[in-house]
């Protein structure tokens, strides 16, 4: 999961890790993309669209490129919620799109749709 709050990170790791998920949570794309770029099993991304360093779609599209992770669910979360925004999102290869402020269930339910 990345994301540049550290409000969020947190709030989004005890929701997930209470769901009896494994989270590794960092602070931007470029140290999601790193650990992506490792032989280390995800099951799934979250982040945030803004962030410093590397943005989300930024991200998107390098884990794209990754051919070890070409379909691994990525699930965005932004406070940015215009269509525009959300179109880019999946053109880049999003497997969803929330908006911030999201509700809990509603998350930890897509988060499920998408590991299904």
């Amino acid at each position: 999961m990345a994301d540049d709050e550290p409000h969020i990170r947190r709030v989004l790791t005890t929701l997930l890790e209470s769901a009896d998920f494994e989270v590794e949570a960092v602070a931007d794309g470029r140290r999601a993309l790193d650990r992506l770029e490792t032989e280390d099993r995800f099951d799934i991304v979250v982040t945030d669209l803004m962030m410093p360093v590397m943005d989300g779609l930024a991200l998107l599209s390098a884990t794209r490129d990754l051919a070890s992770r070409r379909d691994l669910p990525i699930l965005m979360l932004t406070a940015k919620g215009q269509d525009a925004d959300c179109e880019e999102a999946y053109a880049r290869g999003a497997s969803d799109f929330m908006t911030k402020p999201f509700s809990p269930k509603k998350l930890l339910a897509r988060v499920r749709d998408l590991l299904d």
